[in-house]
């Protein structure tokens, strides 16, 4: 029988097609030694670009197979729990599915590998009990991931005080080698310890130690402190850490996949504006995308797009990020800091304004602007995350204009050159790939 990898996402779409990044760098590497099978679960937070990106991914890439489970109902509805929660229960209700097509494909193949996503620790059991060897695909960074392995305990620290994060604006958490962050900005799941989804992070949290090992998208040059510190075991103080294998960058290919996330296969207009624009000029700022048949006209300052069409662009709903990135007129990017993001303007090299929202990002702004230096961050009001039109242009201007931007532009370039080694013969990340593979194989 063959020998196969199997993998296992959350079914958003960023962790969708991080996970099958990771499934087409396995096949570039040993598709002589390992088949790929991805299993997704299909119900309500199926969408179409996800859907898309799918059946691009299977033409293109027939190597990869792809497991599809029974379409499965939960109530979205809910206004007593929260998005997680609901997309929390939806994955633990598919673990009698994935037990199920972990038992099929045994039949066919060895499984030497099962690798699931964080938010899918429901499935490790099943695994196990199976006698897979089973590992985590971290799709964020070291850093947010660091607070998971500890969260555990942050939590025995504040449970006394009954009290959630979200309610406690004057207290700092302190995670082992990273900033102290404010309790309010906390990852978002973790803010209403009312709200079961709460109770599921923990859960999460508590299984990830009980691995073979944590797979991340990072590399030992971008954060060596957080996987230093994840590495020496501090951040699961009363039991063993798994093997870390950092293996990143790992991003979206710089066209052709994806464009075809958005459904759109022609060069979009906006490099083609780009193209106009003198060398480095041009700061790309990635805001909530707005639906195609928003009239922009309306939305925007009467006449302001076409008082400002020769120095800046509006795209309306989609742009193509790594392209973008990876133009020559581009030389600043206003981020939300999303770790895809954050990961393709560093294998980029371009120079960053961290501007969080939610889910991990404020994690991931403190790291990039307190630890790796690689980002200048924006100022946001504490009771509402309010950034204001001046702080915003402050902080573009320091990045374009003075000299902490032009230091923060020279390290940016000289990431982008360690990113590049990482994958190089005898780089970080082929170091990690190839002891993950040689383990894999062992009989």
């Amino acid at each position: 029988m063959e020998d196969a990898i199997v993998l296992y996402p959350a079914p958003a779409i960023g962790h969708v097609v991080s996970m099958i990044e990771l499934g087409k760098l396995i096949l570039r590497r040993y598709s002589h030694r390992f088949s790929i099978t991805i299993l997704l679960a299909t119900g309500p937070f199926d969408t179409p670009a996800t859907t898309s990106f799918i059946d691009h991914i299977s033409q293109t890439n027939p190597s990869i197979s792809f497991h599809r489970f029974p379409y499965l109902s939960v109530d979205t509805s809910s206004s007593t729990r929260s998005h997680f929660a609901v997309l929390f229960e939806f994955i633990r209700l598919s673990a009698s599915n994935v037990l199920h097509s972990l038992q099929q494909l045994s039949r066919a193949s060895t499984i030497r590998a099962f690798i699931i996503d964080y938010f899918c620790a429901s499935a490790l059991p099943a695994a196990r009990g199976l006698g897979i060897p089973t590992y985590y695909f971290l799709t964020s960074g070291a850093s947010p991931n660091a607070a998971v392995l500890y969260f555990p305990t942050i939590h025995k620290q504040t449970e006394s005080s009954n009290k959630s994060f979200k309610d406690m604006p004057t207290t700092f958490i302190h995670f082992p080698g990273l900033p102290p962050l404010q309790a309010t900005r906390m990852l978002e799941p973790w803010l209403n310890r009312d709200d079961p989804g709460y109770d599921d992070m923990l859960y999460f949290s508590e299984l990830l130690p009980k691995s073979d090992g944590l797979v991340m998208n990072t590399f030992d040059d971008l954060e060596p402190i957080a996987i230093k510190t994840i590495r020496e075991g501090t951040c699961v103080p009363n039991g063993p850490t798994p093997p870390v294998y950092c293996i990143g960058p790992l991003i979206a290919d710089t066209g052709e996949d994806e464009s075809n996330i958005a459904g759109n296969k022609a060069r979009h207009g906006c490099l083609s504006w780009l193209d106009t624009q003198p060398s480095q000029s041009v700061v790309f700022f990635k805001q909530i995308a707005v639906t195609a048949d928003v009239d922009l006209d309306a939305l925007m300052p009467e006449g302001f797009l076409e008082r400002t069409k020769d120095r800046g662009m509006v795209a309306k709903s989609w742009a193509p990020q790594v392209a973008v990135l990876n133009h020559p007129s581009v030389g600043g990017f206003v981020t939300h800091c999303g770790w895809n993001s954050v990961l393709e303007a560093v294998v980029a090299g371009v120079p960053m304004v961290a501007w969080p929202l939610y889910a991990e990002q404020h994690l991931n702004k403190a790291a990039l602007v307190e630890v790796m230096k690689m980002a200048i961050g924006v100022e946001q009001r504490d009771e509402d995350m309010f950034v204001s039109g001046a702080e915003v242009e402050k902080r573009v201007r320091e990045l374009l204009e003075c000299e902490e931007g032009r230091e923060l532009r020279e390290r940016s370039r000289k990431m982008r050159e360690m990113a590049l080694a990482a994958w190089k013969d005898g780089g970080s990340s082929t170091t990690a790939l190839a002891k993950l593979a040689d383990v894999w194989s062992q009989d």
